[in-house]
């Protein structure tokens, strides 16, 4: 059985993970505004991909007896400067998404809960992945710029990136 305040904090973490979900929703529509095909893609993955982890909380808190609540969230950014600076704020969440899953896998430890704190080891390691993922993504910008043929590179290797992301299990 959770604690009251592992529970309140797994439920904070499905909140983040629903607001993740729901930015990334929102990088996909105006990518797609943008005519950014493979932009639009692994956006729409990655909101897919929060929003499985945001539904694996809620599974594991109900699983040990929790009470999961499930969230409203606001509505995300509908606008970005540039595919870059969508890129940097999606980088940006992640940080705040990591920092939130370490601060709550500190908790489950300090309160002996080993069953939170083992399930959120998943969470860790997949967190250092988006992160690596972004990065790479944003590297790109810096080798080869932020015109015409450039966001079209980086366009198609979002593409690719989004068609391995569906194959990827979780």
């Amino acid at each position: 059985m959770l604690s009251k305040n592992v529970n309140s904090k797994l439920n904070e973490q499905i909140k983040h993970e629903a607001e993740a979900s729901q930015i990334y929703l929102g990088m996909a529509v105006w990518s797609d505004i943008e005519a950014l095909g493979g932009a639009s893609e692994f956006f729409y993955a990655q909101s897919e991909e929060e929003r499985e982890h945001m539904l694996k909380i809620v599974r594991f808190v109900s699983g040990v007896g929790g009470e999961a609540v499930i969230p409203s969230t606001s509505t995300p950014p509908a606008k970005y400067k540039s595919l870059k600076d969508a890129l940097e704020k999606a980088l940006m969440n992640e940080k705040n998404v990591t920092a939130s899953i370490n601060k709550l896998t500190s908790l489950a430890l300090t309160e002996k809960d080993h069953a939170s704190y083992n399930f959120l080891q998943w969470f860790v390691n997949e967190q250092l992945e988006e992160e690596q993922q972004i990065q790479s993504i944003l590297t790109r910008f810096e080798l080869i710029g932020e015109e015409g043929m450039a966001i079209h590179s980086i366009d198609k290797m979002m593409e690719e990136m989004a068609s391995k992301s569906v194959e990827k299990p979780t």
